[in-house]
């Protein structure tokens, strides 16, 4: 009998322990995230706004820049457009 009470108090004593570590580990995690995790991410999704806005304004940008070639050459764009179309569809036959 004493050696079965002294394995229960032993399994206590390390279910005890082992909760113990895990509310460790759980703050220590915590921290880690909020320390570095999260700044990194915030920091790529700065990034990354930052080349879809770059995106944006050269888009729009060469789209002006076609927009005028095209005004100022409408009949030159006609024909280019039909040579391009009439070269993909002899390509993709």
């Amino acid at each position: 009998m004493f050696f079965c009470k002294k394995k229960k108090k032993s399994v206590e004593d390390v279910k005890a322990n082992a909760q113990e570590e895990l509310k460790t580990l759980k703050s220590q995690v915590e921290e880690l995230l909020a320390d570095r995790v999260t700044p990194a991410i915030v920091h790529a999704a700065d990034k990354a706004d930052q080349v879809v806005h770059n995106t944006k304004e050269i888009t729009d940008h060469q789209m002006k820049h076609v927009s005028k070639k095209v005004q100022s050459k409408p009949l030159m764009t006609i024909i280019t457009s039909v040579v391009v179309g009439y070269l993909l569809g002899r390509v993709t036959r």
